[in-house]
């Protein structure tokens, strides 16, 4: 069967990546790239069979983006698409971490791609923040310059300061080597727009627990602050499509649902549907940035998110408009997401019963 394989998957295993091989599968033979491939390739296609995939067409190989070669023993030449979707995802990463994952990872992913003889496109799984207004990367250089890139980790912390410079090398050897990319750089991801479910909490996640826990004693940022979301069945299936148009290589597409509220409001939704208190205190980004975190209680790495800034989007919405797509209704993702974190006491025990969550049973669940 590894001889059929037409796309490769790295990071098949996280949130993005299950409901992408899920997507992928349901017409194509891909392999997912994953460390002890023996122990949990079994758990992945019963996922993907779940989610209307087949997991007949579906390889696990062992390997590991940080080795040469991705650590793999197979060639597998028939790839013609690779998703890069591996990163670490964590604030307080050290800067060696960050970047031996997010940096070296993404050039070797990049590397094995070129070496596949019928390649027709590398599709790079990067961050809505990359394309900020304030960021201006597009005229930064590469290879970074040893001061530019210790402040850069300084200032961003490790997770987002080696995305940032993932982004400026993959565009240096994609121009090198004439790498067909294409760069996919989505907002927050929350749950499927219609389970709610989701296997991942950090970010936003985190603020409905705190919210939904009494534990939110003020909203961070203003009234203002932008924090965009976008479904992850949604994304797996603007990713999936990505190859398949020519116009789309070369492009930076950044993918976020803009009818997202603005963050007080998506906060004052989500309390109303779970049927707690939104906190009226305010607290400027400025102040929580002078706060020790101890008392603040917010990771300074996340701060960088709390942005007024508007994005973008006019080549992804031209996508998806080329392909059908489009978004459900944000009311309706917000609260199935966020009854789906309740629901499993946020992911830590399989899901409750859904209809008492939507009597408006809260209370009871605490705890």
């Amino acid at each position: 069967m590894a001889n059929e394989v037409e796309v490769m998957v790295t990071g098949g295993t996280g949130l993005i990546g299950r409901w992408l091989l899920a997507e992928l599968t349901r017409t194509r033979t891909v392999a997912a790239i994953v460390r002890n491939a023996a122990a949990r390739g079994a758990e992945l296609r019963a996922f993907v069979d779940r989610h209307g995939g087949d997991a007949r067409r579906l390889v696990v190989v062992e390997g590991d983006v940080e080795a040469p070669g991705l650590g793999l023993k197979e060639e597998l030449e028939g790839v013609r698409d690779v998703f890069h979707l591996a990163a670490r995802f964590a604030f307080g990463l050290s800067a060696e971490d960050a970047r031996r994952a997010n940096v070296g990872g993404t050039l070797e992913a990049a590397r094995w791609a070129l070496a596949r003889p019928g390649l027709r496109r590398f599709v790079h799984l990067g961050g809505y923040r990359m394309l900020a207004p304030s960021v201006a990367l597009d005229h930064a250089a590469y290879p970074m310059p040893e001061p530019a890139r210790a402040r850069l980790y300084r200032e961003r912390g490790g997770y987002e300061a080696s995305k940032h410079e993932s982004f400026l090398a993959l565009r240096h050897l994609a121009a090198t080597h004439r790498l067909p990319m294409t760069g996919v750089h989505p907002s927050g991801v929350i749950g499927d727009a219609r389970t709610g479910e989701t296997t991942q909490l950090t970010g936003l996640g985190e603020l409905v627990a705190q919210l939904f826990e009494g534990k939110l004693a003020a909203l961070p940022g203003s009234d203002r602050t932008f924090v965009p979301v976008v479904t992850v069945d949604y994304l797996a299936r603007f990713l999936a499509s990505v190859p398949e148009r020519a116009e789309t290589e070369g492009q930076d597409l950044c993918v976020l649902d803009p009818s997202t509220p603005n963050l007080h409001a998506l906060v004052a939704r989500i309390a109303q549907h779970l049927h707690v208190r939104a906190p009226r205190l305010v607290v400027p980004v400025g102040l929580l940035r002078a706060l020790p975190r101890a008392i603040s209680g917010v990771d300074p790495e996340s701060l960088s998110f709390l942005s007024e800034e508007r994005y973008d989007t006019r080549a992804a919405d031209a996508h998806a408009a080329a392909i059908g797509l489009k978004h459900a209704p944000i009311e309706t993702s917000l609260a199935r997401w966020s009854e789906h974190l309740v629901s499993t006491r946020f992911l830590t025990e399989p899901a409750a019963d859904r209809g008492a969550l939507r009597d408006g049973v809260y209370s009871a669940r605490r705890g």
